[in-house]
């Protein structure tokens, strides 16, 4: 006799395949849950370990600006003291021609001839003055000129005060001037000449 089977074997394989794609399904999305949660925690690590990269930079990068503040106001303070050491080596190198300058203006200074006041402006000096003549005023200017401390001697005013007359007798016109006259240091004009 004939081998009939009467049990429902298709219904039975159709069941056994839907449970084994269920299961190769449920093992892929367990697999894909792996692998999401995977990247997402490997992705979150690189953007946290960047981000404490960053901060590292950015806490690098303010100490750096702070050094260079600080580099910036030393540079201002070394400018500043430079200034000043350049005015204190001027004053001390100057401090001997002063007293030179005044020398000369007394060697220079004819009988006769006052000064009332003496005003040096940078590389000039304006002198005001009272001189018994002309001539005397002229002699002053010639022996400025002769001065290898002094250049270009410039008379800017003059102004007779009028005579005293005493017993018939007039005395000299006193003359009051204004003169300017230029600084030479010759030790600075012999170094330009090398």
């Amino acid at each position: 006799m004939a081998n009939i089977n009467l049990l429902p074997w298709r219904e039975q394989l159709r069941e056994e395949r839907k449970q084994q794609f269920l299961a190769s399904l449920g093992v892929v999305f367990a697999i894909a849950v792996v692998i999401i949660i995977g990247g997402d925690r490997y992705m979150n690590g690189r953007i946290s370990n960047q981000n404490a990269r960053n901060d590292y930079l950015r806490e690098q990068i303010a100490g750096l600006d702070r050094e260079i503040a600080e580099i910036r106001q030393l540079q201002q303070q070394k400018t500043e003291l430079n200034a000043r050491m350049t005015v204190i080596q001027d004053l001390q190198g100057t401090r001997p021609i002063i007293v030179r300058l005044f020398d000369e203006l007394v060697r220079t200074l004819p009988e006769g001839v006052y000064f009332n006041s003496i005003t040096r402006n940078d590389e000039s000096i304006v002198m005001q003055g009272i001189a018994d003549s002309n001539g005397r005023i002229s002699a002053l200017m010639r022996a400025l000129d002769d001065s290898e401390w002094f250049d270009g001697a410039e008379l800017r005013q003059i102004t007779a005060l009028g005579g005293n007359t005493s017993v018939g007798i007039q005395e000299a016109t006193r003359n009051q001037f204004l003169m300017a006259v230029d600084v030479t240091t010759p030790a600075l004009e012999e170094e330009e000449a090398e």
